[in-house]
């Protein structure tokens, strides 16, 4: 892709060096150093081992919890460290965020429920950041609307099609969205894969509520006889939600059936859940590695799709003032 001009440096803080390591390969430029300490009593620093003057900085981290740090003590870094590059005269920092931590709970749902979206925003801009860079949040518009600085979103529907054309290609195929907040998503990746097909694809969506962490409703509306159904989804934490929603595609008479969804968590029974043959084959992104799935039946139904290009495309654009809402675009 060439290199950018001088002016750009890219970090990648503990946790998430290679996922910055591969952006940094499609743009063409090192990452640079930093150095991150701990201390004995869990506090910690980070700080840049360059001069970062007048520079344009995009720093890499993504806020899932492991079992080295949380998604809380990522975050916290990452806001410790961009405060850092400020106060180094940085002239602008992009806080570059795959997976970003407490975007679901961006409303409330029970009496005295914190807004937690809106928060993390407030955080984010208490450190002078200029802008974040994420992929598929959970609500694009809470997104947008709870920071008041420049928040742009990627999506991952091009990889997921990408990956799903050449296993659909001869086949009658419906999209379905898992839940009613999740249309508008798999609304975008249906017309896409229709494009690329040259030939309409169905649609079809599936009933869910959530309340006290416990799912229910059965309801599929839409045709999915004899067709392969594709579920589409920001993430798969648990597995419930892919899981019953595929079973009722399964019960209504589809062919066969697929699931994509950006994040892959895959939290507490989600190993088992998957290893069912409710669902064939599950893409995923490199957002969160899936380090919870290990070897086994549901590690080896995964497609891992690489976001690094264009993670890299969109920190090009914002660098040279392109937009960064095309390299989503239909």
């Amino acid at each position: 892709m060439g290199i950018l001009d001088s002016d750009v440096q890219l970090f990648a803080l503990d946790g998430t060096r290679d996922f910055g390591e591969r952006v940094a390969a499609h743009l063409g430029l090192p990452l640079s150093p930093q150095e991150e300490k701990e201390y004995e009593d869990g506090e910690h620093k980070a700080r840049p081992l360059i001069s970062v003057r007048g520079s344009d900085v995009y720093v890499f981290h993504s806020l899932y919890g492991d079992s080295r740090q949380s998604g809380n003590d990522k975050l916290c870094r990452l806001l410790f460290f961009i405060g850092a590059l400020k106060d180094a005269s940085a002239a602008r920092v992009t806080a570059v965020v795959p997976y970003l931590a407490y975007a679901r709970k961006d409303r409330k749902t029970k009496p005295r429920d914190p807004v937690t979206t809106r928060y993390v925003a407030a955080m984010f801009e208490a450190v002078r950041t200029d802008a974040i860079l994420t992929m598929d949040v959970h609500n694009l518009s809470a997104f947008q609307n709870a920071f008041r600085i420049c928040a742009d979103n990627l999506e991952a529907n091009r990889l997921f099609v990408h990956y799903f054309l050449p296993l659909v290609r001869e086949e009658e195929v419906v999209v379905i969205a898992p839940d009613a907040g999740g249309i508008k998503r798999a609304e975008r990746f249906r017309q896409l894969l229709s494009q690329q097909l040259g030939r309409e694809v169905g649609t079809a969506f599936a009933e869910k509520h959530r309340s006290g962490g416990a799912i229910t409703g059965e309801l599929l509306v839409g045709d999915v006889r004899n067709k392969v159904a594709i579920i589409i989804d920001d993430m798969v934490s648990t597995g419930n939600t892919l899981v019953r929603t595929a079973r009722s595609c399964r019960a209504q008479g589809a062919a066969s059936v697929l699931a994509a969804a950006s994040h892959g968590l895959f939290t507490e029974d989600a190993v088992d859940l998957l290893a069912g043959d409710a669902i064939e084959r599950l893409a995923i992104t490199d957002t969160v590695p899936p380090f919870r799935l290990g070897d086994g039946p549901a590690r080896q139904k995964l497609a891992l799709l690489s976001s690094a290009a264009l993670f890299g495309d969109a920190i090009r654009a914002m660098h040279e003032g392109g937009s960064v809402s095309e390299l989503s675009a239909l």
